[in-house]
């Protein structure tokens, strides 16, 4: 079974500060590092078989297929595989404006 590197963009890292912080003050600490921690392990599994997750629908419409998605719900992980690697562009939450949000960070 091949294997992949998973790296993770800088925008991505901010995004799982955001929604920590977030769910930290909203809620509480420890519903922040359960989702953290599920993301986390989304993020790590996708060094096998990350041709699993599928296309955003919001990215298809306008003829982008090169991304992918796996989802830890609400939070849609968006990522790329290119040769033996993952990059993991954004980890979003599904409720906000998903296509405003995907031009500004990925259609550019």
């Amino acid at each position: 079974m091949k294997h992949y590197r998973v790296l993770l963009s800088e925008e991505a890292e901010q995004d799982l500060i955001d929604i920590y912080r977030y769910i930290a003050l909203h809620d509480c600490v420890e519903n922040a590092d359960y989702v953290l921690d599920q993301l986390e392990s989304i993020c790590s599994r996708l060094t096998d078989m990350p041709e699993r997750g599928h296309i955003p629908p919001e990215l298809s419409r306008i003829g982008i297929t090169s991304h992918r998605e796996v989802n830890f719900k609400p939070y849609r992980v968006i990522y790329e595989v290119i040769r033996q690697n993952v990059f993991v562009h954004c980890i979003l939450d599904g409720r906000r404006d998903i296509p405003s949000l995907l031009e500004r960070r990925l259609v550019r």
